[in-house]
This record gives C-alpha cells, structure tokens and sequence, in this order.
C-alpha cells in the first residue's frame, strides 16, 4: 500500500468504527469543534464533572478550496502563472481523551497538509483542570478557577489564533485566509490559567521557543526560552451583548530561531501566489508577511471582541520587534486588522463578513514596506459540523524595491471553501 493510501485507509477505518460503536462525545472543558465552537476562546471552565472512566473521542476535519485568483507584478522579475481551479484537500485527526476527572489530552495530527502531504503530528497537550489525581479534593479552591496546560503545543499568544484556519480545521474562521502577519507556533511548554467568575482572566506561560526540538548546541547553547502572558476580561453582559478585551505578550531572550511568525506548515490558503517563475519548489507561505525575526522577539497583541445579537467585530492591534543573528540593531513590524461579521437566519447559520488587514514593516534590508489586504466573505451552515463559505480577496504590496519579486506586487479573486469538522 503507497504512502497516500496508508492515512486514508486508516482514517476510513476509524470512521468505520465511529459509525458502528457509537460514541458518549461530551467532554468536560472542552471547546466544540462544530459550529458550538465558534467564539469560544480559552477552553471553557466548568466545574461540574460527568468523568466516568477513559474516554477516547476521535474527531476530525476536512477543507477543499477552488481558487480563482488573479496575481501581478512590475514585470521585472517574472512570477508564476495561476490559473482556477481545485487546491489540495487537507484533513486532520484529532484524539481527545478524559483520562482522569479534570485531566484531558488533545492530540492533532495533520493527515495532509500543504506542507506534508503525508500524516504528521501537528501537537498535543494534558490539560489539567483538577488535582484529584493528587489526592481527592487537593487544591480544590485553587483549582476551581484555575486550569494548566502542559505539552508540544500550540502558544497562546494573542487572540487572532481561536479564529484562524488551523490546516483542515478552518470552520472557526469566517474568511477563508488567516492575517497576512500570521503568529501562530507550537512549543514545548506550560501554561497556566487563571479565570474568575466576574470575567477577569490571566495567563502566565513558558516555552523552549523551539519550533523543531533538538539538543545539539548552537554555539555554547541548546536554546532559550520565550516567556508568555495574556490579561483580559470577557463577559456576557446580557442576553444580547457580550465584551471581550485581551493582551497579550511572547518574549524571548536568546534564542537561535524563534518561528512565531513562520511555524504553520499546514500553509497559506493563496497558493502558488507571488512566487518567482523560475522557483522549482512551492513557497507554502504565499499571500503572507513574515518579518524575519529569528531572535530576541518581543510582540504585544491587543485584541476586543463584541458581539451583539448577530453582530460581532473582532479586531487585532500587534506591534513587534526583533532581529535576526546576522543583524545588530532591532527593527519593528506593526499589524492592525479588523472584521464585522453579521450572523442571522435559524441559529445564525448564514453570515457576512469584511476584513481590512495591513501590514508596515522595516525590512532587513532597511526599506519599509506596507501590505494591504480586503476581504469580503460569506458563508452558510448546511449543519453544525458543514460549512460553505467564500471570499473575496484583493491584497497588494506597498513601497517594495525595483526588481523585488513583490515590486507592485497585487493578487485578487474569489476563494470558495468547502468544511467539514466533527
């Protein structure tokens, strides 16, 4: 059996065992991978306990895209044609497993990627919202309001990262693309959560600021560290208004190369977009912006969200700094985005949408350069595990040198998303 058969034969036979034992699929804490999940943030906190014994719950997504993008440059530097048609299907695999009352692990496994065609594990992480294991009772007070995540996992840093696509599992995300200036990585790490009833939340975490584990030395060192922390506070006001406003902070001292902006090898959703014509192989980042910053990164995310009634803005204010080895002197990168969304029909299963997103950096080679993207997007709940949506996309590419593969650089069109999550 070839290597593309093998994940797919298995992932059938997972689904065929889903249809023939039926499964209990309610975990405690736990955010919903259907259309129950959209706007949950941090795992939600209940204390109440329905553990029972070892739960195994195996869930899944899939996303197919047709893109019908047009892209252009100043000529100077010849890009790739793209023409409309079907991208790469992607699918996911995720087990979630109550091992203990008030202890589950999560695991995600890209079954195919834009990256990695082939199956390989995105991360995984105990969540720990009680401390029974210890003794019955331990901490109990503590604990009520607090919750620990240890793993390879993903970081919390900012908010942005609860509503972008996560390679197949894209139903969170009512726009097809995730931001331009996309912060997104998994580290080894700890965090540890803090949430009150008044709806004031804290978070405090630390990671190797690894992205690719290794113990050989890099010079004198092995590696860093990257500290994290977000503060907010998140009520529902009444039945119709709910307010949420977070900061977040990622810092690193040292560290031979941080990836936070350069992680995702599940990829961009633009494909084959603004990539040179002579490149042999695909820049699975396309349509995005990293700045380059490999070491000694500071970035501060700010992030409200209102929802009232069917109507939600989410907005995301980011300014960071940092370097790379080769380079002396810091240099910043700001990013501000915005996005109205408009949900109505039974139970909010159709929505429109709008994003304004833009990007001012210094490069490193000291030009500064402005990114702009719009989009326009809308999509229908044909359940709460299927979703059609699509979007309308114009990105264009500011004040980048003559002969730069990006100099008056523009890409625009339509992108139409298939997804299902369960």
């Amino acid at each position: 059996m070839n290597k593309t058969m093998k994940p797919i034969a298995l992932f059938m036979a997972l689904l065929g065992g889903y249809g023939l034992f039926a499964q209990d699929r309610h975990l405690d804490n736990y955010r919903q991978p259907d259309k129950n999940g959209i706007n949950v943030f941090e795992s939600p906190k209940d204390t109440v306990s329905t553990f029972n014994g070892v739960k195994v719950r195996i869930g899944g997504a899939f996303a197919l895209q047709y893109q019908a993008l047009d892209n252009e440059n100043s000529g100077i530097t010849p890009i790739k044609e793209v023409g409309y048609n079907f991208n790469l299907a992607t699918a996911n695999l995720d087990l979630d497993v109550a091992l203990h009352d008030g202890v589950n692990l999560h695991l995600r496994t890209y079954l195919s990627s834009r990256h990695h065609h082939e199956p390989y594990v995105k991360g995984g992480y105990l969540q720990i919202d009680k401390l029974d294991f210890i003794e019955e009772g331990f901490l109990s007070d503590v604990m009520k309001n607090a919750t620990v995540k240890i793993g390879h996992m993903e970081n919390n840093y900012g908010d942005a990262h609860f509503r972008r696509s996560d390679n197949a599992q894209t139903l969170f995300n009512p726009f097809v693309g995730n931001l331009i200036m996309d912060a997104f990585t998994t580290e080894v790490g700890a965090e540890v959560y803090y949430k009150t009833e008044s709806g004031f939340l804290g978070m405090l975490g630390f990671s190797n600021g690894k992205l690719n584990q290794k113990v050989v030395k890099t010079g004198s060192n092995t590696g860093g560290a990257a500290f994290l922390a977000k503060l907010g506070y998140d009520k529902q006001i009444n039945t119709d208004l709910r307010f949420r406003l977070t900061g977040s902070l990622y810092n690193t001292g040292y560290a031979p190369s941080v990836y936070l902006y350069n992680a995702d090898r599940a990829g961009s959703r633009y494909y084959d977009i603004m990539q040179n014509a002579t490149a042999a192989n695909d820049d699975f980042r396309s349509g995005r912006f990293n700045p380059d910053f490999t070491n000694k990164i500071t970035a501060v995310m700010i992030n409200p969200f209102v929802k009232y009634g069917g109507l939600e803005f989410f907005g995301t204010v980011e300014m960071t700094s940092g370097r790379s080895m080769a380079e002396s002197e810091r240099r910043k990168t700001q990013q501000y985005a915005g996005e109205l969304v408009y949900r109505f029909g039974k139970s909010e299963n159709l929505y429109v949408g709008g994003r304004y997103n833009t990007v001012d950096a210094e490069l490193m080679g000291g030009d500064e350069v402005t990114i702009n993207r719009l989009q326009a997007g809308a999509g229908w709940f044909m359940t709460k595990n299927i979703l059609m949506k699509a979007e309308y996309v114009n990105q264009t590419y500011n004040d980048y040198a003559v002969g730069s593969i990006l100099d008056e650089g523009a890409f625009k069109g339509v992108m139409v998303e298939a997804v299902i999550s369960f």
